[in-house]
């Protein structure tokens, strides 16, 4: 690295003589300019000699050219040749790097008058974008960046007079560089030039918060639509997002000082940017319509270059946000509790996250603000589900995991907003494609990071009353999905698809089951009318979960069968009166409850059980399926050949999320993590040997297979024994379940025998008009278990993101075939 530098310093310094002296220039003439691109690359691959920087002969080739793509600077620069200067002419790299960076820097200052000078611009950027993971790559070169090369001077402009002392690294330089370039007048924003004024504005001296891209948060006007603005900020966004992409190159770690120094630089006061590009970011993100003016095939008759731009802009958005999730989270909450007053907001910047990007998101409060961000997210996750007459007539758009992540940041980082998603139906309209995505991922193991991200953001709202409350509306909308056609609610809807998710998706999704259940846990008291279809779903469930063979298998299977214990108890608890579909479903299979409470548990009949065991954890044979919904497609598995990136390990239920009791007055009290008097048996036999048990099984698997196929995959040690069995079995907690069989199944059976009954509609009649009112044991308390961010969270999402960032970058393909540590790139 010292010698890398060195030379650097030294061609740097002669750059500026051969300038002083009026270096030669170099005339293309009308020659084939990619020949003369590829030239200029091989004589930069075989010069065993230093290139001087004061050859602006020399470097000119690789920016001057008018008519290269970005897809031509990737066939002309080819990986290996790449590696090769790097390793055997590592100071004409570093060179190329200083001079690409040079001229980004004179162009942001000069503010790109002239078509020339756009187009040195762009070449430059597309040049950087394909050589900086060669670099990242590097453990010795990570650090060239931000070593101060002499000439950078701390204004952010490569200025000859600066003191070396006083020197910008280069990386800070380049980000500068590429922020100012993003609010250029006629390059990557509208001009406010006067007529007849012929002078560039000066880019130093411009308001950027007036360029900004599109209307929405903060600003009122929609400058009209340019597609080559649009592309070039493309271009630009794609290189930064290059450089924050060192983080791929460095092995998994949970600590949380391992803040991303490119992302820490752009988002901080430095960049005098942050504002703007935040808004113009999230703006054109919220305000694109994939759909257009709803002509059929338009997608195909016109290039749509919003969408790139969209595209590009939800990724720098997800990856600049990453952030400290305590101190996000916090800062997100002293902003609500200051008022919004200019003073207070002052005060504010100094006590929130460093990270201004997240600093701003956590200040959003506007209604109409708020409104705006959540129609766009829904109306962009709904587009997949747009039904037409016309086939493959609505443009399709891709990046739906991404939205998924910038909505769960804002759920997670903006608290005002999270309440606003819920106190209205509008939190449907994002629940629809969630489930919908669930249901249509499940058999696909490339999209298993999808389906948890999806089953993430419904843990995270199930942790508030409003959501439960806002299932119980009627679901209406026809979505095509292979689910069976019910008449109920969006509850019936979410446990509907659950069960699909659980008995038809395939063997790596076992790690979700405790999620999925603890999300039907926290919404069950709020339930107020279950469809039989979801009552019989949750039955079925119930039978497969407490079948011996299971339950004797790994030692967290009982948990299972404890939270669906648990949603029964409380949906009878509080909400008896509406749901005699469900009532009804428990009295038929009252023989699973029997078969619960006298479990044999002795060492033979624990033996016995297990050699019944069969391959999977739920029988796929035993669920009758009914008619789907018109239009619907099975989900298919992932096609041969398909690439996914790993995942790290998924903390267990109890290290994500925290245990809340809900008040009388509705108010949660957040319950110590010590077993308290206050909670109730199922809470403390769901936890009964959870830490110590996901302590081993989370590190040791972190380490081996870095993505749990299954939840219980370390547990071979272990097998079940009386004791073991004993210990779980006294806690069940099958009281109220109990005292409603011994109520209501005598009533249920006089009344067939009296009036001859074979009509379940009748019974259903009775059990509506039926009372269970100081029959069943006083109710339990109400007990919420909201997610909680931890450092074990943290890496999964970063792992996820910057997964999902690499897999849909293939054009061009800017990290295939590098040195990524971050995760594995597998085909299935």
């Amino acid at each position: 690295m010292q010698i890398i530098l060195q030379t650097v310093k030294q061609t740097h310094r002669s750059s500026r003589s051969g300038r002083a002296a009026g270096g030669s220039d170099i005339k293309m003439g009308n020659a084939d300019t990619k020949l003369h691109f590829r030239k200029a690359v091989i004589q930069l691959t075989t010069k065993t000699q230093p290139v001087e920087a004061s050859d602006d002969a020399f470097w000119d080739q690789f920016w001057a050219d008018s008519s290269t793509t970005v897809q031509d600077v990737f066939a002309l620069v080819p990986a290996a040749e790449i590696r090769a200067v790097r390793e055997e002419s590592p100071s004409n790299l570093a060179t190329l790097c200083y001079k690409a960076v040079e001229r980004l820097v004179q162009a942001a200052e000069s503010g790109c008058p002239s078509e020339k000078e756009r187009q040195i611009v762009l070449n430059c950027t597309r040049l950087l974008t394909r050589i900086l993971p060669y670099i990242f790559e590097d453990a010795d070169w990570r650090g060239f960046f931000w070593s101060t090369v002499p000439g950078a001077g701390r204004a952010g402009r490569l200025d000859e007079d600066d003191d070396e002392d006083d020197a910008r690294p280069l990386a800070e330089s380049l980000l500068l560089a590429v922020a100012d370039l993003l609010f250029c007048p006629d390059f990557t924003a509208q001009s406010h030039k006067k007529n007849g004024q012929d002078a560039p504005e000066d880019i130093r001296s411009i308001d950027s918060c007036e360029y900004i891209w599109e209307a929405g948060v903060g600003f009122a006007q929609s400058p009209p639509l340019n597609y080559v603005h649009d592309m070039n900020r493309t271009e630009l966004l794609k290189l930064l997002l290059t450089c924050f992409s060192e983080a791929m190159y460095l092995p998994p770690s949970s600590e949380r000082k391992n803040l991303n120094p490119w992302v820490s630089f752009f988002c901080s006061t430095e960049n005098r940017h942050a504002l703007p590009l935040f808004t113009s970011l999230l703006n054109v993100v919220c305000a694109y319509d994939p759909v257009g003016y709803g002509i059929p095939y338009n997608h195909l008759l016109f290039s749509d270059h919003r969408e790139q731009l969209v595209e590009q802009a939800v990724q720098i958005l997800i990856v600049t946000l990453e952030h400290d999730a305590g101190s996000a989270a916090g800062a997100a909450l002293q902003a609500l509790e200051r008022s919004t007053s200019p003073s207070a907001l002052e005060e504010h910047e100094a006590a929130g996250p460093d990270n201004l990007f997240v600093n701003y998101l956590s200040r959003i409060h506007r209604e109409e603000d708020l409104g705006f961000i959540l129609k766009g997210l829904a109306r962009l996750l709904n587009n997949p589900l747009v039904q037409t007459y016309l086939p493959r007539s609505t443009k399709k758009i891709q990046f739906h995991q991404e939205l998924l992540i910038l909505f769960w940041k804002f759920c997670d980082f903006n608290k005002k907003f999270l309440f606003f998603v819920l106190k209205s139906s509008d939190v449907l309209d994002m629940l629809v494609p969630i489930l919908f995505y669930l249901n249509d991922a499940r058999a696909d193991q490339s999209r298993v990071g999808l389906m948890h991200i999806a089953v993430f953001i419904l843990l995270l709202l199930s942790g508030e009353r409003n959501f439960g409350v806002r299932l119980n509306k009627p679901y209406t909308l026809r979505v095509p999905m292979d689910v069976p056609v019910f008449t109920g609610t969006h509850a019936d809807l979410l446990i509907v698809i659950f069960h699909k998710v659980i008995t038809s998706g395939h063997q790596r999704l076992q790690p979700l089951f405790d999620c999925l259940l603890t999300i039907i846990v926290n919404i069950s008291p709020y339930l107020k009318s279950l469809s039989m279809v979801s009552a019989n779903k949750l039955l079925h469930l119930l039978e497969a979960f407490s079948t011996p063979w299971f339950l004797f298998s790994y030692a967290q299977n009982h948990h299972l069968v404890f939270f669906l214990l648990e949603a029964f108890n409380n949906i009878i608890q509080y909400q008896f009166d509406g749901n005699s579909n469900l009532v009804y479903a428990i009295i038929r299979k009252r023989s699973i409850f029997h078969q619960l409470a006298n479990l044999a548990s002795d060492t033979a009949s624990i033996q016995k059980a297990l050699q019944k065991k069969k391959k999977s954890g739920i029988s796929r044979t035993n669920s009758i399926e009914m008619e789907s919904m018109e239009g619907s497609r099975p989900a298919v598995p992932a096609e041969p050949g398909t690439l996914k990136a790993s995942l790290e390990a998924t903390p267990g239920i109890d290290k994500i999320t925290e245990k809340a009791q809900v008040g009388e007055d509705g108010t949660m009290i957040v319950l110590p993590h010590s077993d308290s008097p206050k909670m109730t048996a199922v809470a403390r036999a769901s936890d009964a040997e959870s830490s110590e048990r996901d302590h081993e099984v989370y590190h040791a698997e972190s380490e081996s297979v870095r993505s749990r196929l299954s939840s219980v995959s370390s547990s071979a040690a272990w097998s079940a024994n009386p004791d073991w069995v004993l210990t779980w079995k006294a806690k069940l907690p099958l009281q109220t379940i109990m005292r409603l069989l011994q109520v209501l199944v005598p009533q249920v059976e006089k009344i067939c025998i009296d009036k001859g009954l074979t009509d379940e509609s009748e019974i259903l009649k009775f059990l509506q008009h039926g009372t269970l009112v100081g029959l069943l044991p006083v109710p339990h308390p109400i007990l919420i278990r909201k997610y909680q961010a931890n450092a074990g969270t943290a890496m999964w999402f970063r792992t996820y993101m910057w997964g999902i960032i690499y897999l849909r970058n293939v054009d061009p393909p800017i990290w295939y075939d590098t040195d990524i540590r971050l995760f594995e790139i597998q085909r299935i």
